[in-house]
């Protein structure tokens, strides 16, 4: 038996990286996973390749009635929603000072307006199936202050402060909502750093290397499951002990 077994869940941003292992993990569990991404090629290729319990629906985050479709294809294969994944996200890095007020505005709209797109859309459907479990996607960049990084830590610390209130209200629905605060992950476009320069970037880091994405996964698997039931608003730092300090 998986840990998901009979569950359905959708994953955005999952055509590739971490969202594509995240939704396969899902499928060994035992789920049925609903894609979604901007990339429709790679999603449907994907899909196919999970088999029956997997299906690709062509989403960008920030449109509403995107998210409403998502919705309603979904509830048309297989019946319900029982877990979300707000694991699409965009990336760069760029100084305070330095950054630039409509890319600051997009890298808002993504990772934050997107997410909360969809807890407000999927919630009320998880109320009607009996409860469920969204997982937001954060950041160890929103956490602390990370140089560089001001447009996508302040989005990274939005999405975690959306989440505590999302699960303070959502809980009496049944709904329980968390987040995921991965520090650098290896096969990621958030992490691009050569393999020979790993020694010494992970050097004083408790487990001295960057994360295998199935280790985010691992985590994800266990907040999608009845085993986390009673765990809600709160953040999972997966960071090899990077942030302990």
């Amino acid at each position: 038996m998986g840990q998901l077994d009979d569950k359905t869940i959708i994953i955005t941003g999952a055509a590739q990286g971490m969202g594509a292992v995240h939704a396969r993990r899902c499928v060994e569990e035992g789920a049925n996973v609903v894609l979604t991404d901007l990339q429709a090629e790679a999603g449907e290729k994907l899909a196919a390749e999970l088999g029956e319990r997997a299906a690709f629906v062509e989403q960008d985050v920030t449109r509403e009635a995107d998210w409403d479709r998502v919705v309603d294809e979904t509830l048309a294969r297989f019946g319900g929603i029982d877990g979300l994944v707000n694991n699409a996200a965009i990336w760069w890095t760029q100084p305070v000072l330095e950054e630039d007020a409509t890319r600051f505005l997009k890298m808002l709209e993504v990772n934050v307006i997107g997410t909360w797109q969809g807890v407000r859309k999927v919630a009320p459907k998880m109320h009607e199936r009996g409860g469920g479990s969204i997982v937001n996607l954060s950041s160890i960049a929103g956490t602390r202050g990370i140089p560089e990084h001001a447009a996508y830590g302040a989005s990274k610390w939005a999405v975690r402060g959306l989440s505590k209130v999302a699960a303070a209200e959502l809980g009496g629905m049944g709904v329980r909502v968390n987040t995921i605060h991965p520090g650098a992950v290896d096969g990621t476009g958030m992490f691009l750093v050569p393999e020979d320069e790993h020694e010494a970037l992970f050097a004083t880091q408790p487990i001295p290397r960057p994360a295998r994405r199935e280790e985010i996964s691992g985590l994800l698997i266990f907040l999608l499951s009845d085993a986390s039931s009673y765990v809600t608003g709160h953040e999972h730092v997966v960071d090899g002990g990077r942030t302990v300090w």
